[in-house]
Order: structure tokens, then sequence, then C-alpha cells
């Protein structure tokens, strides 16, 4: 059975506005039921362990999938996210890969959380997939690999676009935009037509640009460990 550990973010504030932020949840619920049905068995860990900040937003009527009510009608799943396990307990030795949902969390905390950084960097040079989705990809702000590059440096990643972000008038309230990002660390940034599914695998390094593009990027990690 292949393990996948989740790392979600622990940071529910948007910026300086007053208003909540978290994980987005069909980035979340999409990827985790499609590998749970495939018999893969998952972790979840959040910087500071126990109950991540849901997105307020991604639970609005407008926003929800068959995935997503998926989650709501599944009390056993909602008790485990619950309970979620502080990151620094953990090692990447005990999985197969590491997944990242986005939201606009991980732009505050994970993008510069040395444990995430140390656990990434660690399941890149034990030839493990690092996966992640949307605002995910800020995780690769300060990861390197072996060699002290940029660990996206030359690879072809995808992730919310900044038209994406501009369409949500949200380019200044974030404190980077995750395009650029990737462009600066050398990354090789595509996307696909704005809120469609789109998601790249290069090497290790599996990337998707927004919600729609969730269950995408989990098809792709579970293609790239054979499972």
């Amino acid at each position: 059975m292949k393990k996948i550990l989740f790392v979600l973010t622990s940071h529910d504030q948007l910026g300086d506005t007053g208003n909540k932020t978290g994980f987005w949840l069909e980035e979340f619920a999409a990827p985790y039921y499609f590998l749970k049905d495939k018999g893969v068995a998952i972790t979840l860990a959040s910087p500071k362990g126990g109950q991540p900040p849901i997105d307020p937003k991604s639970e609005l009527p407008d926003f929800q999938t068959p995935t997503t009510q998926r989650f709501q009608d599944d009390p056993e799943t909602q008790a485990i996210l619950a309970k979620t396990i502080p990151l620094a307990s953990l090692s990447h030795q005990e999985y197969d890969a590491v997944f990242y949902p986005g939201g606009y969390g991980p732009l505050w905390d994970l993008a510069n959380n040395e444990d995430s950084i140390t656990l990434i960097e660690s399941f890149y040079n034990s030839d493990k997939p690092v996966a992640s989705v949307c605002h995910g990809p800020a995780i690769f702000q300060q990861t390197k690999d072996a060699d002290g590059k940029p660990l996206v440096e030359g690879k072809k990643v995808t992730a919310y676009s900044n038209s994406e972000e501009e369409a949500v008038d949200f380019t200044e309230i974030v404190p980077f935009s995750v395009e650029d990002m990737l462009k600066e660390n050398g990354g090789i940034y595509s996307k696909g037509p704005d809120w469609n599914p789109y998601a790249l695998e290069d090497g290790l390094v599996i990337t998707g640009q927004n919600p729609a593009s969730s269950e995408l990027v989990a098809e792709l990690l579970l293609k790239k460990l054979g499972a």
C-alpha cells in the first residue's frame, strides 16, 4: 500500500484584510478521495497540528463539488482532519510522496516554514514525488535541490496564474505572486485557460494550476508512484 502525506496550512488570516482564509476545500477533498478510493493510505499534517483552517469561501454553495459534498457528509474524514499531525514530528522516510493542497494560507506559512522546507527537500532528495496545486506551489519559494539550486529551476511547473489572481481582485492582498516566484526561481511556468484543469509533471515535481486541477494532480501522482 502506498502512503502519501498531505500537508495543510495552519494560517487563517487573509493578510491585513480582517478576513479569514486557510486551505481551499476542493483542493483537499478531490485528491484525498481520489487517492483514498485507490487504496492509498493518507496521513494529514500541518505546521501547528490539530484542525487546519478551511477557507470559508471554499465552503460557499458556488464552490461545491461532489467531493466537497462528500467531505461535508463524512464525519470520519472530518475527525481525521481535526487531528492533523504537527509537521515537525514527521519524517519523509515513512511516506512515498507528499502533497500540498492550496488555498491562500500556504502563502503566509508553508512558503517559509523551516519544517516544511526540510521535509520537501528530504522527499525530493530521496527520489520521492512532491505534488502541489493552485497556491500550493508557494512551497517552492525557498526549497533547494542537493546542489543548492532552486528546486524548480529548469522544471516545467504551473500554479494559480496572475490572470486568475487579478480576476478575483487579490493581486494586492497576497504577499507574492506564485507565478512570478516560480519564474524567478528558474521554473518553466505555463498555464491553461483560467479556471480549467491543467497539471504538469516534471521529474519528481507535480503541479496543478487551480482548484479544478486538484484531481488531475492526484492522478499524475498516483501514476508516478506506479500504483
